[in-house]
């Protein structure tokens, strides 16, 4: 079975906790990991899609606090399409595609909102199939690092997925 994980980062916390999940996935998927600006718009030949970025504003990320990330907080790098742009060019998968997302957020304060839950609503309303209820990851303060113990959580939730997408694809989900 083939797995994509499409992940949007800023700082690098997004794209680690993309890369873990992968670890997880694989075993019971071959996987895929890429950015959302290199990420195809076609996803069909992919039995499990799995999408993420960080919360910003409150939701996926747009191309002004992008902007602001880079100007105001001084980001590395800002990706020009973010996982938001990539879901509106995405084409619907004409037949069941399993799909998850996930993002990364503050620790503290906790804060209303999330990126995961954009993109769920996204994926669903393009007819893929939830099969794991999002997840989020914490980095300390706006720009990380990662809290202590989120990239095993991220590799444990990809085996999670695994597990609950491959039970779907056998038809014992």
């Amino acid at each position: 079975m083939q797995a994509l994980v499409v992940y949007e980062t800023i700082w690098g916390n997004t794209e680690q906790v993309a890369r873990a999940i992968a670890t997880g996935l694989r075993g019971t998927f071959n996987v895929d990991v890429m950015d959302s600006e290199t990420a195809p718009n076609v996803v069909n030949t992919y039995d499990l899609v799995v999408v993420g970025g960080p919360t910003h504003g409150f939701s996926m990320t747009r191309a002004s606090t992008r902007e602001g990330a880079v100007t105001e907080r001084g980001a590395p790098q800002a990706p020009e399409r973010g996982i938001r742009e990539w879901l509106v060019a995405l084409t619907p998968p004409g037949r069941a595609v399993a799909a998850t997302t996930f993002d990364t957020r503050v620790n503290a304060p906790r804060l209303p909102g999330s990126a995961a839950k954009a993109a769920k609503r996204e994926l669903k309303e393009l007819g893929f199939d939830i099969v794991v209820k999002q997840k989020s990851f914490h980095v300390h303060g706006y720009e990380g690092p990662l809290i202590d113990g989120e990239l095993d959580r991220a590799e444990q939730w990809g085996r999670d997925i695994a597990k609950a997408a491959s039970a779907t694809e056998n038809g014992l989900h």
